[in-house]
Parts: structure tokens; sequence; C-alpha cells
């Protein structure tokens, strides 16, 4: 069970814009209280929403096996929900860490391009600190601790190693700090990707 309830849920403003994504236990909350409504990713009627009640009804005749048990209750695992008042589309930062350089940069040398475990990986700064070189986006690149070990302390010239990326800071998404492997769910791609297919929502 604790494991479902951290499982993400794709987190929508009134308007159905995908702002940020939040834990199962998070998002049973919202509803709860009545902030938000469950939105149904599968059936004839696919993207109708569900207040508590009406989910739990629903929950009752689905056929998933993400199912979280109460003593009373079995209620589905939500995929998406949707904010009953909240109509901005927030404007973050994506924090500079370790792991997040490593998100940007897809586990990818950006010297050598081979694509590695975390635990192989390194970071590189770009200019030298010795040389002036600042901890910054737009001065750190992912490299393996090869490729890093070769480059040292040299200039990209100097060492005739060059990113393949122009290191930038990443623009924040919804996604962003989530792994492509296994995290999320296929319904978030009507709201992610617009290629993906229109969607028509009722009044």
């Amino acid at each position: 069970m604790n494991s479902l309830l951290d499982h993400p849920v794709l987190v929508l403003n009134r308007f159905w814009q995908p702002v940020q994504t939040c834990s199962v236990r998070r998002a049973l909350h919202l509803l709860c209280v009545g902030h938000a409504r469950v939105v149904q990713t599968d059936g004839d009627e696919k993207f109708q929403t569900h207040d508590l009640d009406s989910w739990i009804e629903y929950s009752a005749r689905s056929t998933s096996t993400e199912l979280i048990h109460t003593v009373r209750l079995a209620m589905q695992v939500p995929a998406i929900l949707v904010l009953g008042l909240y109509e901005k589309i927030p404007r973050l930062e994506v924090k500079f860490t370790r792991r997040n350089v490593f998100l940007r940069d897809q586990f990818t040398c950006q010297y050598c391009a081979r694509s590695l475990p975390e635990v192989q990986l390194n970071l590189d700064h770009v200019i030298p600190r010795q040389k002036g070189g600042r901890t910054t986006w737009e001065n750190i690149v992912t490299s393996c601790i090869r490729c890093n070990t070769r480059k040292a302390n040299k200039l990209p010239h100097e060492a005739d190693m060059h990113p393949l990326n122009k290191p930038v800071a990443p623009r924040w998404k919804p996604l962003f700090g989530l792994r492509e492997n296994g995290f999320g769910d296929a319904s978030w791609a009507h709201f992610l990707d617009p290629e993906s297919g229109a969607i028509r929502l009722s009044a």
C-alpha cells in the first residue's frame, strides 16, 4: 500500500493544463477535502471527473488491480487529478542538483556519448573552477568517470573535449525529475503531448 500511495499523479489546473505531479497520498487528500476531482482515464466515459463518492462507486466496478484498501472499501489509484479553482501555470526553476543535471543530460556522458548508470557518472566543470568556471547549469555537464579524469582541469580546447550539447538551465515541466522508465501513466500523454490527439471536453 505504501508504494501505491507514493505513485505519481498528474495534476491539472481548472483549465485542464498540466501544472505538476503529486503523490497518490496527496491526491487523495485533495479529493477528500473537495479541492480536486479524479479524471477517469478509461471506459466509455473517459475524461469524466469524479468526486470522492463517485470515485469510490467507480472503483467498486473497476477491474484495476491497483487498489488502495481500507477497512470498509477499496479505491482505485488515480492517475490524473484536476483542481477545482487553481488556474495558473507555475513558473518554477529546476533546482540545481547532481541528479537533475543527470536528468537534463539523460544520464549520458557529454563527451563520449555513452549512456550509463548513475553510479558511473560524474559532474564536470566545462570551464574548470581553477580557471574561473562556476558551478552553474551553464557550466556543468554529465560525464563518465573516464572522461572526467581525462579532461581533468583543462579547458575544452586544451583537452580537445567539447560537450555534445550546450549546457543550459532546463525548462521546468510537470514531469521533470521523473525517469521515463516506469513512472507516469500512458493516459498522461493526452495532456503532456498535444500532438497525441485532440481532447474534446464538455463544459
